[in-house]
């Protein structure tokens, strides 16, 4: 069996998680899709078959890719695990009291598969089999939704994220997206693939929501024991601290560098502006980079203490002393001025490495691809002109689980 763990950002990728897009993306409208935190809506269908494409880059090169619908099903053919996910879904909280028990009862009678489509792609006032009542269901117009579609699903990136031997199960900033965490953390605590082999540094699945906010798109594991941690508008100072905490109590990392974006819609985590293409290699855009500030997170003396350290040297400068080597070599976004900003935008610094210096891209960010090949970088170049739409790339759209470190001479 493959053993699960992530322990570099460019290491051998042994296996992903990823969701294909469907029934919640085709839910996406010009009047809604800004709630559901997208900048216009995809053609679904071809964003399904753009995806196919990436699935299939990865396993043509042996990667084990696991379908996160697929596993879901699985998951919700389990009476235990339907028990668990609608008591945190199907409530008072999130329903009313007027139909709590008629919603309650129907979808604890679905299909898997059904109700995979019902807690993902969401659930319409005019698909109930019964009468919406209450407060609640009385104020719905018919296409108003009972359940939201969570159309960021596609992004498992965020909802958890592999650090080194284990997992978080990230508290998400929007409310449009909490509910993939609870989604993921019964996937792993359930599926036969995961159930009592996942070790779980801090899960934000029961907790109110607060405060301390984390997203996966803001973690990399880069070896070594050292965690980089985007502090951007989702991810939280009060939620580095608390992991990094954790993770120093159960030896799960040595430090944890908290990398402070500028608040800037460019930048909304850490690998929108950067990703590893190599241990030494990075893929930047420098008009964001430049403006990060460092701050490194060790165990303190005495247990459950942390020791700060803020840096003065620029962001690429702490990483390459963090990684144990004198610099890093950089590549910036392709292009002038004006293809610099719109090929950051379509996600071009936002690559997955499948191994050292062999990458997925986006096909629409043609002048940085072409940079990364001049540069000695494999480019699998991906259809990017519906899944970009999300402003999310190849690394937004995996969550890697099983990943090689990399060995240094």
């Amino acid at each position: 069996m493959t053993i699960l763990g992530v322990h570099s950002e460019a290491g051998k990728l042994r296996m992903v998680l990823v969701c294909r897009p469907g029934l919640a993306q085709r839910r996406l409208t010009p009047g809604n899709c800004r709630q559901f935190l997208f900048d216009d809506v995809l053609w679904a269908d071809q964003a399904i078959a753009d995806h196919a494409v990436f699935v299939q880059a990865m396993q043509s090169r042996g990667i084990e890719v696991l379908e996160f619908q697929h596993l879901l099903g699985e998951v919700c053919l389990r009476s235990d695990a339907r028990s668990w996910i609608l008591d945190r879904i199907v409530n008072e909280a999130e329903i009313g009291i007027g139909m709590l028990r008629e919603c309650r009862l129907w979808l604890e009678e679905l299909p898997a598969h059904r109700l995979v489509d019902a807690l993902i792609g969401g659930v319409a006032k005019s698909e109930l089999p019964f009468d919406a009542r209450g407060l609640f269901g009385g104020a719905l117009e018919d296409s108003d939704f009972v359940i939201a579609p969570l159309p960021n699903l596609i992004f498992q990136r965020d909802p958890s994220a592999w650090i080194y031997g284990g997992v978080t199960l990230n508290p998400m900033f929007w409310p449009a997206r909490r509910r993939e965490t609870l989604l993921a953390a019964a996937v792993y605590l359930f599926h036969p693939r995961f159930s009592g082999m996942v070790k779980t540094w801090w899960s934000g699945v029961d907790e109110p929501p607060c405060r301390q906010t984390l997203e996966g798109g803001d973690i990399m594991p880069i070896g070594q024991g050292v965690v980089l941690i985007g502090m951007s508008a989702r991810s939280s100072p009060q939620a580095i601290t608390r992991l990094a905490r954790t993770l120093f109590a159960q030896r799960g990392a040595q430090r944890v560098i908290a990398c402070q974006l500028p608040k800037m819609r460019a930048a909304m985590h850490l690998d929108t502006i950067c990703t590893f293409l190599d241990f030494d290699f990075v893929s930047i855009y420098p008009a964001v980079v430049d403006k990060i500030r460092c701050t490194s997170l060790y165990p303190g003396d005495q247990s459950g203490q942390i020791r700060y350290q803020r840096h003065d040297e620029p962001f690429l400068t702490v990483i390459a002393h963090a990684s144990g080597i004198p610099s890093l070599r950089v590549l910036t976004t392709g292009g002038n001025a004006y293809e610099m900003e719109s090929e950051q935008w379509d996600d071009g610094n936002n690559v997955l490495a499948l191994d050292r210096r062999v990458i997925i891209a986006y096909d629409r960010n043609c002048h940085t691809n072409q940079k990364m090949r001049q540069a000695g970088i494999e480019v699998i170049e991906i259809p990017g002109a519906e899944l970009s739409r999300g402003r999310g790339g190849a690394h937004c759209l995996s969550c890697p689980i099983a990943r090689d470190p990399i060995p240094r001479a």
